[in-house]
C-alpha cells in the first residue's frame, strides 16, 4: 500500500512539472538585422600584354605594354552606379609621348538584363615632341612652329606634340543567361587624336562563359568573346595635309575585329586574342604616322610617299591581368 502511494505521488509531480513547462513562454529569437548598405566601392587592376592594340591598331609598336587602373564607385542603388577613374598604359608613339593616361567618368544604370554605361573618356599623352621637319610650313602655308621644324621623322611622317583628345560614349550589354551576353558600343570624338578630324566608332560584342563545372572544382573559368567594329573619320587639319589635299586629309574608314579565349582564376585572367583590320598599309601609315613605316609601294591619295605601315595588320595578343573590388576581394 505504501509503495502504491509513493508511485501516485511521483506521477503527480511529473504531470505537474510537464504542465508547468508547457505554460512557460519561449522567447522568439530575433532575425539578425540586414547588413548595412555601403554605397562606396573601389575597383582596381593591372595587366601586362604582348601588344597594346586599340581598335585594331597597335599603340606600342607591336611591343609589350603594361597598364593599370583605379576606379572609385558610388552605388546610388543596387541598379545605379556612378564612377570616375584613372588608368595608364605604356605606348610607343611617333611623337615619343611618355605614356597614355586616361581619365574618365560616367553612370551605369541597370534594368533587368540590360546594363548601360554612359560617360566621357579623356586620353592624355604627355611628354610628346612635335615632328614636322623642313621649314615647318605645311602644304597650306601655315607655319607650325620652330619646335616642329627642329624635329623630323626619318621616313618623312609628321606628328603633333600633343595627341590628347576625349570621347563621349554609350554602351549597352544584354545578359541572356549565365553563359551568354551581347553588347553594342558607341564612341564619338570631335577631334580624334588631336588631328582635327572627328571620329566615330561603333561595335557589337558577344561573350560565352563556360559552365562553372567545366574544370571541376579547380576554380578555373573560361570564356570566348569577340567584337566587330567600324571606325569612321572626318578630315584632318592642315598639319597632316598633303600636296593634293593641303588643308587636310580625309582619313580612311575601316573595319576591325577580334576574337579570343580567356581563362580566369580568382582575380586573375589570361586572355589570348587575335585582332585585325581591313585598313591597307598606305592608309594605315597616313593615319598613324608610323615611325617604322617604309617603302614606296603603298601609294594612296592620302599617302603619296608610298610608305607602308604594319601597325594596322593582323596580330596576336596575350594579356595577363588582375581585377578586384574592395567590397568583394578586400574585406
Amino acid at each position: 500500500m505504501k509503495k502504491v502511494a509513493l508511485l501516485a505521488t511521483a506521477l503527480a509531480m511529473v504531470t505537474t512539472g510537464s504542465a508547468f513547462a508547457a505554460d512557460l513562454r519561449v522567447k522568439a529569437l530575433k532575425a539578425p538585422p540586414p547588413p548595412a548598405f555601403d554605397p562606396w566601392d573601389i575597383a582596381l587592376g593591372g595587366a601586362i600584354m604582348s601588344d597594346y592594340v586599340f581598335r585594331g591598331i597597335t599603340q606600342s609598336n607591336h611591343k609589350p605594354s603594361v597598364s593599370a587602373y583605379f576606379e572609385p564607385r558610388y552605388n546610388v542603388t543596387k541598379d545605379l552606379q556612378l564612377y570616375v577613374g584613372v588608368a595608364g598604359e605604356s605606348i610607343s608613339f611617333p611623337n615619343r609621348a611618355a605614356a597614355e593616361i586616361d581619365v574618365y567618368g560616367g553612370i551605369r544604370p541597370t534594368f533587368g538584363a540590360f546594363a548601360f554605361d554612359i560617360g566621357v573618356w579623356g586620353y592624355l599623352y604627355p611628354g610628346g615632341t612635335c615632328h614636322f621637319g623642313g621649314t615647318g610650313i605645311d602644304n597650306a602655308g601655315n607655319f607650325q612652329g620652330a619646335d616642329c621644324a627642329a624635329n623630323a621623322l626619318v621616313n618623312g611622317n609628321v606628328m603633333k606634340k600633343d595627341a590628347s583628345f576625349f570621347e563621349v560614349y554609350g554602351k549597352m550589354a544584354y545578359t541572356v543567361n549565365d553563359n551568354w551576353s551581347f553588347g553594342i558600343n558607341e564612341f564619338y570624338s570631335p577631334n580624334f587624336l588631336n588631328t582635327g578630324a572627328w571620329g566615330n566608332y561603333t561595335s557589337i560584342t558577344g561573350k560565352w562563359i563556360a559552365p562553372s563545372a567545366t574544370f571541376g572544382s579547380s576554380g578555373v573559368g573560361m570564356y570566348v568573346s569577340g567584337e566587330f567594329g567600324r571606325q569612321w573619320f572626318g578630315t584632318s587639319d592642315s598639319f597632316y595635309g598633303v600636296p593634293a589635299f593641303p588643308n587636310g586629309i580625309k582619313y580612311a574608314d575601316y573595319n576591325t575585329w577580334n576574337i579570343g579565349i580567356g581563362f580566369t582564376y580568382k582575380v586573375m585572367t589570361l586572355d589570348l586574342r587575335y585582332s585585325d583590320t581591313d585598313l591597307g598599309k598606305g592608309d594605315c601609315n597616313a593615319f598613324t604616322s608610323d615611325f617604322t613605316a617604309g617603302g614606296t609601294a603603298n601609294v594612296t591619295p592620302i599617302n603619296p610617299s608610298g610608305a607602308g605601315s604594319n601597325w594596322c595588320g593582323a596580330t596576336g595578343i596575350a594579356k595577363l591581368s588582375f581585377d578586384l573590388t574592395a567590397m568583394t576581394n578586400l574585406k
